[in-house]
């Protein structure tokens, strides 16, 4: 049983327990976030300000934690930067955990799909420190995929240790995502939401996941903020939806956004790709994307590292239109050749700003041409940090709330609502979680579960034209006679018949071999001898769930199908590869109508 099912019972001690485990959760991913961002920025410091002389900006919400140097830009050194920290990064992730590759979010989700919730406990410190060498080297990338995997990999290794069930260690482990997403990102409410959409491509929600991942969202959103102070990670003025002519734009926006997600997706997998097949040792794969990473960088610093602050200057229309563009068509491909090449990183935080950017250069382009209409392209920016996300990771509903929260502006929902839900149908097929299932009927987690759902809705009756005529025997008949029949059949069980026409027993092919094996007690046995009267049968309003039931229960095959209101009438019989079968057929039917 999971959560849900045990709260239920109404055991005030049980729910007590499991909501210790749910802050416990949240104290150890909001700790880890603590510690990440000090990371962070300790190594931005020591890195690109000191090494290279180079000091991206920062959102509203965030401050240095040391001081700047006075060291100068230093181009050459930044090109070779993030190669540098490719190569520590590499071979740190290729000699300890090679599943730490990549962005961590897409392996959480592998983890719940197809591994019951279990990450290796190694995984979520090699992900930090991995992740901290690629990103404050120049490498672009986000911090929730390390995060996501502390909060995950501890409410994994939790449930371990309480010998839990594999649905309540993806529950927890859920709930990790949910609260290490939401504390490094500021944004509680939309960090519970995204880890239960994000498992899924269609808009489906693991239900049983946002509670728990609700209770330690919060609570890893407390235990930041108590040490990096409250408030939302970007500052906005107070942008305001008044004018319905603005939609117009903002349609036009979103299929901006759409293309843009679409390039991002085939880029970043087609650069994991290109480096699956380089003929070099995995360790320094990331080395040679870090390259590429600081060959960019070289020419468009401000694509480096986490972009943060640019995305905030474009909120507060400060940049050109060239620069967005640069800075959006940059970042794609700086992301892709950082985590692509098996760098350590998030894809949430690139997103933020590429479709920030795109957003802001479709403002103000419109702004030019019609400023009664849009009067502030800012607006466009916050819009379009939520429907770039929305259309490259298939999560609607939970990124207009991270959005709205991460930006303190909540009076775009409405163009948020429908540039998300644009850029979402039109992108569906794309997507930057590869492992990603459509729906929870498709998830392996599931299996079980949607089996016996739907074999509860399907009775018996509706199999009727597979329920076999079989041959009867009287329960008088010698077992001699009976011989002539077994030897000219194929027919495995044998309902029997008293002397009234009613069912009586049933013997399988089994129960004779000591009889057929005996020599002259033939003309002594009966078949009434042999049968069993112990019987087990069903009828045709009984659901095949409870049929498979027995059926498993008593190790048998078939089953004798009898009228409802005469048990002694016998029908025929049901067999278990018959109801498979069915099920099977059934199953096809219902995807094939989903998907026309």
């Amino acid at each position: 049983m999971g959560f849900r099912d045990k709260v239920g019972k109404n055991d005030i001690a049980v729910a007590g327990e499991w909501l210790f485990r749910f802050v416990l959760i949240g104290i150890i991913a909001g700790g880890g976030a603590v510690i990440f961002h000090y990371l962070c920025g300790l190594g931005m410091h020591y890195f690109l300000d000191l090494m290279a002389g180079y000091r991206p900006s920062a959102p509203a919400g965030e401050h240095l934690l040391l001081p700047n140097s006075e060291t100068s830009l230093n181009r050459w050194m930044l090109l070779i930067l993030p190669a540098i920290g490719g190569i520590f990064s590499g071979w740190l992730v290729y000699t300890f955990a090679p599943e730490a590759e990549g962005h961590g979010t897409d392996a959480a989700i592998d983890a719940y799909h197809h591994k019951g919730g279990k990450i290796r406990a190694r995984i979520p410190f090699i992900k930090t420190i991995a992740s901290t060498i690629t990103l404050t080297t120049g490498g672009s990338g986000g911090r929730e995929g390390p995060i996501a995997q502390i909060g995950a990999g501890f409410g994994s290794f939790l449930a371990d240790k309480l010998k839990l069930s594999a649905r309540e260690r993806r529950i927890m482990m859920a709930a990790g995502i949910g609260a290490g997403v939401g504390s490094i990102f500021r944004a509680p409410l939309a960090g519970a939401l995204f880890a239960a959409e994000v498992l899924y491509r269609d808009p489906d929600f693991e239900s049983e996941v946002i509670i728990p991942a609700g209770i330690s969202s919060v609570v890893a959103y407390c235990t930041f903020c108590l040490v990096f102070g409250w408030g939302s990670l970007f500052d906005s003025p107070n942008f305001k939806f008044q004018n319905p002519l603005e939609l117009g734009p903002y349609l036009v926006l979103a299929g901006v956004l759409v293309v843009t997600a679409i390039l991002y997706i085939k880029v970043f997998y087609g650069v994991v790709d290109i480096f699956k097949k380089l003929k070099i040792p995995n360790h320094l794969k990331p080395a040679v994307g870090g390259l590429l990473t600081g060959i960019v960088g070289f020419f468009l610093p401000y694509t480096l590292a986490f972009g943060y602050g640019m995305a905030q200057k474009a909120i507060f229309n400060q940049l050109a239109i060239s620069t967005l563009i640069a800075l959006a068509i940059g970042k794609i491909f700086t992301t892709s050749f950082s985590i692509g090449s098996g760098g350590s990183g998030g894809v949430f935080g690139p997103s933020v700003v590429i479709g920030g950017a795109m957003g802001g250069a479709v403002g103000k382009i419109f702004h030019i041409f019609i400023p009664t209409i849009v009067t502030h392209p800012g607006s466009f920016v916050i819009v379009g940090m939520a429907g770039f996300f929305a259309a490259a990771s298939n999560t609607p509903i939970s990124t207009i709330i991270f959005i709205s929260e991460m930006t303190n502006s909540y009076h775009l929902l409405l163009p948020s609502l429908m540039v998300c839900s644009i850029c979402y149908l039109l992108s569906q097929r794309w997507t930057i979680f590869e492992n990603q299932v459509k729906s929870r009927i498709d998830s392996p987690a599931h299996a079980g579960e949607f089996m016996m759902d739907i074999l509860q809705t399907i009775k018996v009756g509706d199999l009727r034209n597979h329920i076999k005529d079989v041959r009867c025997v009287n329960e008088n008949m010698p077992f001699s006679e009976f011989k002539k029949i077994f030897s000219s059949t194929k027919q495995h069980y044998f309902p029997v018949m008293n002397a009234d026409g009613n069912f009586s027993g049933i013997f399988s092919s089994t129960d004779i071999r000591e009889v057929i094996f005996t020599q002259h007690i033939e003309q002594l046995v009966v078949m009434r001898d042999i049968m069993t009267t112990d019987l087990i049968y069903t009828n045709a309003s009984e659901d095949l769930n409870a049929v498979l039931f027995k059926l498993t229960q008593k190790n048998i095959d078939a089953l004798p199908v009898v009228e409802k209101d005469n048990q002694g009438t016998l029908v025929g019989l049901i067999y278990r590869r018959d109801i498979i079968s069915f099920y099977n057929e059934h199953i096809k039917k219902i995807k094939d109508h989903v998907s026309g």
